[in-house]
C-alpha cells in the first residue's frame, strides 16, 4: 500500500510541475495588441512585417517577440518612421521566475523561445505628424515676390 501512496504522490506532483511549465505562455500567450494613434487621427499605418491599416487608431495582433519598423504618413504632413523593440515585462519576468522557482525549466525554454515573456515597445505608439512646409512662391507675401513672379501672378490684362 505504502507503494501505492508513493506513486500517487509523484504522479500529482508530476502533474502540478507539468501544469506550471511555461507559465507566461499559459497566462499572457505570444501575442498582444499593438496600437497606434497619430495626431492628426486619419493616417495610414503600414509595417515592415507586412501590416497595414488605412487610417489611425489602428490596433494590430502581433508576435510579442516580433521587432519591425513603422511608417505613418498623411497627406500634407512628414512621413514618420519609427522602430518598434521588445522587452521582458514585468509578468514575462513573473512567469519566468515561477518557472524557475517550480523547476520548470522545459517552461523557461518555451517562454524564452515563444517570447511570453516580452511586450513590445513603444506600445501603444503615439506619433505626431508634422505638417509639411507650404512652397515658398505660395507662402511669400506679394511685396516679398520677385518683379517676374508678381507678373506671373498678375491676373490677365494688368
Amino acid at each position: 500500500m505504502n507503494y501505492v501512496n508513493r506513486a500517487v504522490r509523484a504522479a500529482f506532483v508530476c502533474g502540478a510541475l507539468a501544469s506550471t511549465a511555461a507559465c507566461a505562455t499559459m497566462t499572457r500567450g505570444t501575442t498582444t495588441a499593438f496600437n497606434v494613434v497619430s495626431e492628426p487621427p486619419a493616417a495610414g499605418v503600414k509595417t515592415s512585417n507586412g501590416f497595414a491599416c488605412e487610417a489611425t487608431p489602428c490596433t494590430f495582433k502581433m508576435k510579442r517577440k516580433s521587432e519591425f519598423d513603422v511608417t505613418v504618413s498623411k497627406a500634407g504632413y512628414k512621413t514618420w518612421t519609427g522602430k518598434v523593440t521588445n522587452h521582458v515585462s514585468s509578468g514575462g519576468g513573473a512567469g519566468m521566475a515561477g518557472n524557475v522557482l517550480v523547476g520548470g525549466l522545459i517552461g523557461a525554454g518555451v517562454d524564452v523561445a515563444s517570447g511570453a515573456m516580452l511586450d513590445l515597445a513603444p506600445n501603444p505608439l503615439k506619433v505626431t505628424l508634422e505638417a509639411e512646409a507650404k512652397t515658398a512662391d505660395a507662402a511669400a507675401p506679394a511685396e516679398a515676390r520677385t518683379e517676374g513672379q508678381r507678373a506671373a501672378a498678375a491676373p490677365a490684362g494688368q
